[in-house]
């Protein structure tokens, strides 16, 4: 069987869910990951996600 359907969800995103992320400053990375810094939630890389779960960075 086919995957027909792979990654169908980030090609109707602004730039296909790609940027810049605000905590490493990597360029044209995958934004998919929600994180709260403060009130706010911001869209992070996938080792971004990973660090702040692990407590090595916060957002604060």
């Amino acid at each position: 069987m086919s995957k027909a359907h792979r990654g169908k969800g980030i090609l109707e995103l602004f730039s296909h869910g790609r940027g810049e992320c605000p905590v490493c400053k990597r360029h044209n990375v995958k934004l998919l990951y929600e994180q709260e810094a403060g009130e706010i939630k911001i869209k992070v890389c996938k080792v971004c996600k990973a660090v702040i779960k692990h407590g090595k960075k916060s957002l604060v």
